[in-house]
């Protein structure tokens, strides 16, 4: 009996110990889909925020502790308000990482901002999301009017120059998904093209749950559209491709806007050569001078060694920057404390060209990071290549081809 009591009381001092120790690691919430339709880019994001926390566990962790990170997955607004409950109120995290998905950061969000625990935004591009009013809920990456207007900006600098013609000349379709994300882009796609003077001969939605788009591209093969913003996700984009090849339609340019465009899966679904020449307004993509972006061969690197591949999107090394950037400012904080945080976020001054990802990092009084711009990339040969800005091109655009 006396040996059982002795280990019992090993076993209980052993389990004390390890909770105690774990009771002294900072715990971060990342929340993202990791299932359902959005998973591909859910999981994708979350790996450079894994790879940002394993290299900062690395190097003795952050404010003199090792990060736990607790996942949690939400596939739509529903489940990320349960999520971030659950976060919040019974793993009590200290912050909330995330989130990919705009519908998932807006409504997760409203959760965080009331237990009162810094949530920092990764990768969800809606406006709205910093747009009311709270006080820790923070965004390093651009947002959907940035895309908005870098789309316009390669119209007018990449695609009319490159087809000899005046930019107000081309025939312009926005189509888009009717979700938050799909909303917003083309919202400020219409303004911005409106303030160049651009022609907009059509604005359609859709489901991004369609079936079938083939009346929408029978109306752009009407309109004799020459280019084609649209903003989607993996599933339309790649119906979109299929039928207008059926269809027998031929823009002269077609420009994706994140999300769908992005990723190695939705070309080899639609096929390399169906979009040999698309262009993709994105995050900076691993194929980008690293004179602009220091550090993104070694991010590269470290993705590989982990993963076995070369990242599947830019939402990896987005994840990963914004999270660098962030954990910088826990460091010069000092504490977990939000008020602290908050101070440390708005004194953050880091310059364009000094990160991965080529972003910069200057933080308005909304938590919105105005240093954040997205990049004109294209698919060439199957990979998707940096083609504007200037600084940031590794190769010269292929203007007037869509497909083989």
């Amino acid at each position: 009996m006396r040996l059982k009591h002795t280990l019992g009381a090993l076993v209980l001092a052993l389990v004390g110990a390890t909770g105690a120790a774990q009771a002294q690691d900072l715990k971060f919430g990342a929340l993202y889909p990791f299932s359902g339709g959005l998973a591909l880019l859910g999981d994708e994001s979350y790996r450079g925020f894994e790879l940002a926390v394993e290299a900062r566990n690395g190097t003795g962790g952050l404010l003199g502790k090792k990060i736990q990170i607790i996942k949690g997955d939400a596939v739509d607004a529903t489940q990320a308000v349960g999520t971030a409950r659950k976060l919040t109120s019974v793993e009590n995290v200290q912050a909330i990482f995330g989130s990919y998905a705009s519908p998932i950061a807006f409504a997760a969000t409203q959760i965080s901002e009331l237990a009162g625990v810094p949530y920092f935004e990764l990768g969800a591009i809606s406006d709205p999301i910093t747009e009311r009013g709270y006080k820790y809920v923070f965004r390093t990456n651009p947002t959907a009017k940035n895309f908005a207007t870098r789309s316009v900006d390669a119209i007018k600098d990449v695609i009319a120059p490159g087809l000899n013609v005046k930019p107000g000349d081309l025939r312009i379709a926005i189509i888009h998904e009717d979700g938050l994300y799909g909303t917003t882009v083309a919202k400020y796609q219409t303004e911005a093209a409106k303030q160049a003077g651009l022609n907009i001969v059509e604005t359609l939605p859709y489901s991004a749950k369609a079936v079938d788009l083939s009346s929408l591209i029978l109306r752009l093969k009407g309109a004799k559209v020459d280019v084609v913003l649209q903003t989607s996700y993996q599933n339309d984009t790649v119906l979109f491709f299929r039928q207008i090849k059926e269809a027998g339609f031929s823009p002269k340019a077609v420009i994706g806007a994140g999300g769908g465009y992005s990723t190695q899966d939705t070309v080899n679904a639609a096929g390399a050569d169906n979009m040999h020449g698309v262009f993709d307004i994105d995050f900076t993509q691993y194929l980008t001078n690293e004179a602009g972006a220091p550090g993104i061969k070694s991010f590269v690197e470290a993705y590989k060694k982990k993963y076995g591949t070369e990242p599947r999107s830019g939402h990896s090394l987005a994840n990963f920057t914004g999270a660098n950037i962030f954990f910088d400012v826990i460091a010069r904080a000092g504490s977990m404390d939000k008020d602290k945080i908050r101070a440390a976020v708005l004194a953050t001054d880091v310059a364009v060209g000094t990160t991965p990802s080529g972003w910069g990092a200057k933080f308005d009084e909304s938590g919105q990071n105005t240093r954040g711009l997205p990049s004109v990339m294209q698919w060439l040969d199957g990979k998707l290549t940096t083609v504007y800005p200037k600084e940031a091109a590794v190769a010269t655009p292929l203007v007037g081809t869509v497909g083989k």
